[in-house]
């Protein structure tokens, strides 16, 4: 809070951040919910008054878990970003493959980017981020544009569901915080709502992700870290991102398909042709267990 209270009014263009989710990480302490939300509706409430008028807003959140039950975070933040006057522009959900395997209900694989903008007159460069199209060959074929190409040359609107890879142990962007967003997911929000030399703040900054984003595309960043150790890997970060040698994962790279780099783990081994006939019989005692009779 005490950065944020430094900042003059109407000074950022995008705030981006990825509060704690108030599951007990070693970042955070855990707090009642209502606690929780009071808290976070105190930062909310000086980034909205930081925020340009041509500004927006972007609280990237999971899932709240007590007891075994969850509750999104981005249902019960809402109203306050609604109450400050804002207005949502899009529920971005973020969709990862990889994650904690649950045994009780459905795995989680997929968190959320709530957007407000402080204005009906904000910054949003839709061309800055168009991805490729999926029938860029189609054509119109009735009407008075018959024959010509109907998408656009420069790609199609990425959507509200974005699928890019979470930061596990492989992962290039990989440090010792436990639970950092990748960059190129902060990407996408900085190319389409600043323009370069515009400041962008993360007030949860973690190990710098937002800052490296922004520094990337000539932005400025600022953001505020509690943890020493992710301050000292923030700054080494920084530093790389400045100088332009820190890896990251390209913003254009499809998401890895095994399949289609030929790896032997994505063959079971009871279907290869050399497999013992003692796992055919297995699950063929299976098949017929799971049978419904009629």
């Amino acid at each position: 809070m005490g950065l944020l209270q430094e900042i003059p009014d109407d000074t950022i263009q995008l705030v981006v951040t990825s509060p704690p989710y108030n599951i007990g990480k070693e970042y955070e302490r855990k707090l009642h919910l209502d606690q929780y939300v009071e808290q976070q509706a105190r930062v909310i409430k000086e980034c909205v008054r930081v925020l340009r008028t041509s500004g927006s807003i972007c609280w990237q959140v999971g899932n709240y878990v007590e007891t075994s039950s969850i509750v999104p975070l981005d249902t019960v933040l809402y109203p306050i970003f609604r109450n400050a006057g804002l207005k949502m522009r899009n529920r971005i959900i973020w969709h990862f493959e990889h994650g904690l395997h649950c045994s009780s209900r459905f795995s989680g694989r997929y968190e959320t980017i709530i957007w407000f903008t402080k204005s009906d007159e904000y910054v949003f460069h839709l061309d800055a981020v168009r991805i490729p199209q999926k029938y860029p060959g189609k054509k119109y074929f009735k009407g008075p544009k018959a024959g010509q190409y109907s998408c656009n040359p420069l790609g199609k609107n990425p959507g509200d569901l974005w699928t890019i890879p979470n930061v596990k142990s492989n992962h290039v962007e990989k440090t010792i915080h436990p639970c950092q967003f990748p960059v190129e997911l902060v990407e996408r929000l900085i190319l389409s709502m600043t323009n370069e030399d515009d400041w962008v703040l993360d007030p949860f900054l973690g190990v710098a992700t937002t800052i490296v984003a922004a520094i990337r595309h000539k932005r400025r960043g600022v953001g505020a870290e509690v943890v020493e150790k992710y301050v000292r890997t923030a700054h080494e970060r920084i530093h790389l991102a400045a100088e332009g040698s820190l890896r990251v994962r390209p913003m254009e790279r499809p998401v890895f398909d095994p399949k289609d780099a030929g790896r032997s783990l994505t063959t079971a081994p009871w279907m290869r042709p050399s497999s013992p006939s003692k796992q055919a019989v297995l699950l063929e005692k299976r098949s017929t267990a799971y049978k419904v009779k009629r």
